[in-house]
C-alpha cells in the first residue's frame, strides 16, 4: 500500500511537470513575447534617434545662426548697434567778435532767451503775475493779463530777452516760466559802424559789411562729434572727446577808429541837416598802407534793429554807388600832366572865363573876366578853363592810357562788399571828339565811387602809389597777438614822389588862399580841393539844380600821409558848395584825427 501510494505521487508529479512543460512549449507563445519586447526596444531607439536628431539639428541651427550673425552679418550688426548707442552732435560755435583798432567791441554773440509762460503752473493769480512781470518786460500789465487768460499753456511771451532780464526773472523763482536759450548777434555801438560791420540775419548769415565779406574769418570751424548715449537716450559726457566744446579766442580786428568814426558821423549829420541834403559820406584813409580809419555813410541804420531799416542802406554807397567827382579830380589831372612833362609848376595860362571846344562852350563855375593864372591858382579858383588848356597839351591816347592806369572803369580792390567799377567811356568814344578830354579835365563825363577817389588821392599823399583801401587788420587773440593778416595787393607806382609833392603843395594854396579856407587849422599845413559838381541823371545828362558837393584834404603837407574826403549829395540852398558844405566837415574830422594820431604842428 505504501509503495502504491508513492508511485501514485510520483506519477502525479511527473504529470504536473509534463503539463507545465507543455504549457510553456505551446507553439506561438514564446515568439510573440520576444517580438513584443523587440518592438518596444525599437520604439525606444527610434525615439532616442529622433530626440538626438532634433538636438543635433537645433545645435547645427544655432551654430549656423551664430556663424551668420558673427561672421556674415557681424560688421553690419556691429555698426547698427553703434548707431543706436551713438549720436552725431554738431556743437554751436559763436561767431568771432569784431573789434576796432583799439579793441573796442563792435559785434559779438551774446545769449538771449525766448520766454514762454504756462499759466496752469502759476502758483500766483494771473493778475499778480502780470503785475510782477510787466515792469521787467516793459509791457502793459492789462495786456499781459489778457494774454495769460487766453491759453492755459505754451504762450510765447517775449523773444530775444537779454541775459540781464532773464536773470532778474529767474531770481523771482516764479513757477510757470520757461526760458529757451539761443545766441544773437549784438552790436554795442548801435549805428556807429553799421556801414562797415553790417549785420547778421536770423539764419546767422552775414548780409552786409564785413559780416558778409569776411564770413569765413568770422565763423569758427566746428566738426561733428560722435557721443555715446545711455539706454534712456541721455548723452554720456564721460565718452565725449576732450575739448570738443572749446573754441579759439580770436577776434576780427578792423582798422576803424571808433572815436574818429563818431566825430565824422556827428559832423556829417550836422551838415546834412543844415543843408537838407539827401545823403553824405566821410572817408579817412592812411595812404601809407590803405587802412581806413573812418568810413561813414549817412543816413544809416541800427544793426540791432536791421529789420526796421530801409534795405537800400545795407549797401554802403561809398563803394556801391557812382558819382562824377568834379573838381576834386583836378589835382590828379595836374599830376598826369606834370608826370608827362607837358607843364611845369610855374606855367601860366590865360583864363577868359569861357572856352569853345568843338561845338560846346565850357565855362567856369564862377563868372570872371580875363586873367593870367598859374597852376596853383587854377586849383585855388577851380578854373575849368585852365584845366582844359592843361589837358589839351596831352595827346588823347596818352591821357586815356593814364586814366586807365589810375583804375578808372575798374573796381576798387577792397574787402568791403558790393563794390562797383567806375565808368569810363571806351577809347574810341573818348577820342571821337575833343569835348571828352576837355570835360574829363574838370571831373565830368566819367564816374567812380567815393572810395576810389580816396584811393587815387592817396597816391598823391604817399609818393605816387595806388594802395588797397581796406578795413580788416586781421585776426588777433585776447592778448593782442596777430594770427592772420590779409594778403593785400602790392602797391602800384603811378606817379613819381617829386610830382606828387608838387601837387600837394599846390593843393595847400587852395586851403591857405583859395576855396578851401574853411578847412584851415592853425599850426598845420593842409592841402585840399573843393568840388561842386552837377549831378548826372541815370537817363543821361544832368539833373537840373541837383549837385554833389565835396572836399578832399591831404595832411600834413610836409610829410603827407592821411586823406580825408567828405561828400554831400544834393544839399539845398544858394550857398551850397564844396567850400561851405563839405570843407567844414573835413575840418572837424581832422581836428579829431590830429590828436588821435599825435600829429605834431607843422614847422614853418
Amino acid at each position: 500500500m505504501q509503495k502504491s501510494s508513492n508511485r501514485t505521487k510520483f506519477r502525479n508529479l511527473r504529470n504536473l511537470e509534463f503539463k507545465r512543460q507543455r504549457k510553456f512549449s505551446r507553439p506561438g507563445i514564446s515568439d510573440h513575447s520576444t517580438d513584443k519586447t523587440q518592438d518596444q526596444s525599437a520604439k525606444i531607439k527610434s525615439r532616442l534617434l529622433i530626440v538626438w536628431g532634433l538636438l543635433i539639428a537645433a545645435g547645427l541651427g544655432l551654430v549656423f545662426n551664430l556663424y551668420r550673425l558673427q561672421i556674415i552679418q557681424g560688421s553690419k550688426l556691429t555698426q547698427r548697434a553703434r548707431n543706436q548707442q551713438m549720436v552725431n552732435l554738431r556743437p554751436f560755435m559763436p561767431r568771432r567778435p569784431v573789434v576796432d583798432r583799439n579793441n573796442n567791441l563792435l559785434a559779438i554773440d551774446r545769449p538771449v532767451y525766448t520766454l514762454y509762460t504756462h499759466p496752469k503752473l502759476f502758483d500766483k493769480s494771473n493778475e499778480e503775475m502780470a503785475q510782477q512781470l510787466a515792469p521787467i518786460l516793459n509791457k502793459d500789465a492789462t495786456a499781459l493779463l489778457k494774454t495769460f487768460e487766453s491759453k492755459k499753456s505754451g504762450i510765447l511771451l517775449a523773444n530775444g530777452v537779454s541775459e540781464n532780464i532773464a536773470d532778474r526773472l529767474i531770481s523771482l523763482r516764479l513757477n510757470g516760466l520757461e526760458f529757451i536759450q539761443k545766441y544773437s548777434r549784438f552790436y554795442p555801438q548801435g549805428d556807429l559802424v553799421a556801414d562797415v560791420v553790417g549785420y547778421v540775419n536770423l539764419d546767422r548769415r552775414g548780409q552786409a559789411g564785413v559780416e558778409y565779406s569776411q564770413e569765413k574769418l568770422l565763423e569758427r570751424s566746428v566738426q561733428t562729434v560722435r557721443l555715446s548715449r545711455a539706454g534712456n537716450g541721455a548723452l554720456m559726457p564721460d565718452h565725449a572727446p576732450e575739448g570738443f566744446l572749446h573754441f579759439d579766442d580770436l577776434q576780427l580786428q578792423l582798422t576803424i577808429d571808433s572815436r574818429l568814426q563818431r566825430a565824422a558821423r556827428a559832423a556829417l549829420k550836422q551838415q546834412i541837416e543844415k543843408f537838407q541834403a539827401k545823403r553824405g559820406a566821410v572817408i579817412v584813409m592812411d595812404a601809407m598802407d590803405g587802412s581806413l580809419l573812418a568810413l561813414v555813410a549817412q543816413p544809416t541804420y541800427n544793426a540791432n534793429e536791421y529789420s526796421k531799416a530801409d534795405i537800400s542802406l545795407f549797401k554802403n554807397w561809398t563803394v556801391a554807388d557812382l558819382y562824377e567827382p568834379g573838381s576834386t579830380f583836378k589835382p590828379l589831372n595836374i599830376a598826369i600832366a606834370l608826370e608827362n612833362g607837358v607843364i611845369k609848376p610855374d606855367d601860366v595860362f590865360s583864363d577868359s572865363g569861357t572856352l569853345k571846344v568843338a561845338d560846346r562852350v565850357i565855362k567856369n563855375a564862377e563868372k570872371n573876366g580875363y586873367r593870367r593864372i598859374n597852376i596853383a591858382e587854377i586849383l585855388q579858383t577851380s578854373s575849368n578853363i585852365g584845366m582844359v588848356q592843361i589837358i589839351q597839351r596831352l595827346r588823347p591816347p596818352v591821357y586815356y592810357n593814364w586814366l586807365e592806369r589810375l583804375g578808372l572803369g575798374q573796381k576798387v580792390d577792397t574787402d568791403l562788399p558790393f563794390e562797383v567799377g567806375g565808368r569810363l567811356k571806351s577809347q574810341e568814344e573818348f577820342m571821337a571828339s575833343p569835348i571828352e578830354p576837355a570835360t574829363t579835365s574838370f571831373g565830368q563825363g566819367f564816374s567812380l565811387t567815393p572810395l576810389q577817389l580816396v584811393q587815387m588821392q592817396g597816391a598823391l599823399a604817399n609818393g605816387g602809389k595806388l594802395v588797397t583801401p581796406h578795413v580788416v587788420r586781421g585776426l588777433i587773440d585776447t592778448k593782442g597777438q596777430n594770427h592772420y593778416s590779409p594778403n593785400l595787393t602790392p602797391p602800384r607806382q603811378i606817379f613819381s614822389p617829386t610830382t606828387t609833392q608838387k601837387v600837394v603843395e599846390m593843393m595847400e594854396t587852395v586851403v591857405s588862399e583859395g576855396t578851401g579856407k574853411a578847412a584851415q587849422i592853425n599850426g598845420y599845413r593842409i592841402g585840399g580841393k573843393t568840388g561842386t559838381a552837377q549831378k548826372a541823371s541815370p537817363n543821361g545828362g544832368y539833373i537840373p539844380g541837383a549837385r554833389i558837393t565835396s572836399f578832399v584834404a591831404i595832411l600834413p603837407v610836409e610829410s603827407p600821409r592821411y586823406v580825408v574826403l567828405a561828400v554831400v549829395d544834393e544839399p539845398k540852398g544858394e550857398n551850397a558848395y564844396g567850400s561851405t558844405v563839405a570843407a567844414p566837415i573835413v575840418k572837424t574830422v581832422m581836428e579829431t584825427l590830429i590828436p588821435l594820431e599825435q600829429l605834431a604842428p607843422s614847422k614853418k
